[in-house]
């Protein structure tokens, strides 16, 4: 039995985050929502019916332009129908995800007993970019945010962010030991 879309594609998913959207997002994306010439981009209808574009990175538009190329499964034109042509469920999602997260697994053993869900990835995506400098009310829009409040949920700094905030600090220049305040000091404490 021939491969479903879903199946052949969700290791570009997983490598490119998605393009941080929701689930519901990616299982209602239509074959017509797609943009493969310069600019290529994927619309979706999002939270509170708001329509937004997110770019698509070369690979990804590669693998989709191949993939436009075959027979459609059902009648909905569905980009990501499961075996049967219908609309990809949660479940199946997230058991697409499971099957290639275990995959990846064994070429990355740190991935060995993570979770990982379109949540996550939309997580990793909105910290990817703002590791690589974009600002942060970009991102909001990318992830179809109303506000940068709302997205700073997902920029939680990272372990490598954090000792580069360290590395930018310097050491008092002092000899080490144990501070010992003088008899004025101690007099002043005292009297209050």
């Amino acid at each position: 039995m021939a491969a479903t879309f879903a199946e052949r594609f969700t290791p570009y998913l997983v490598k490119s985050g998605c393009a941080a959207l929701r689930l519901s997002e990616i299982t209602g994306t239509k074959r017509e929502d797609l943009v493969l010439e310069s600019g290529a981009h994927v619309r979706v209808i999002g939270k509170g019916r708001k329509e937004r574009c997110t770019p698509s990175a070369k690979p990804t538009v590669a693998v989709l332009r191949t993939w436009l190329c075959e027979p459609q499964r059902g009648n909905e034109r569905l980009l990501f129908p499961n075996a049967k042509g219908e609309r990809l469920s949660v479940h199946g999602v997230q058991h697409l995800l499971k099957k290639y997260s275990a995959n990846a697994a064994r070429v990355c053993p740190s991935l060995n007993g993570k979770r990982v869900t379109v949540h996550l990835l939309r997580h990793t995506m909105a910290l990817e970019l703002l590791q690589a400098g974009v600002d942060r009310a970009v991102i909001a829009l990318w992830l179809g945010h109303e506000s940068e409040e709302t997205t700073q949920i997902y920029l939680e700094a990272t372990l490598a962010m954090k000792e580069q905030a360290l590395a930018k600090t310097s050491s008092p220049n002092g000899a080490p030991g144990r501070y010992r305040p003088g008899d004025q000091l101690l007099n002043f404490l005292g009297s209050l």
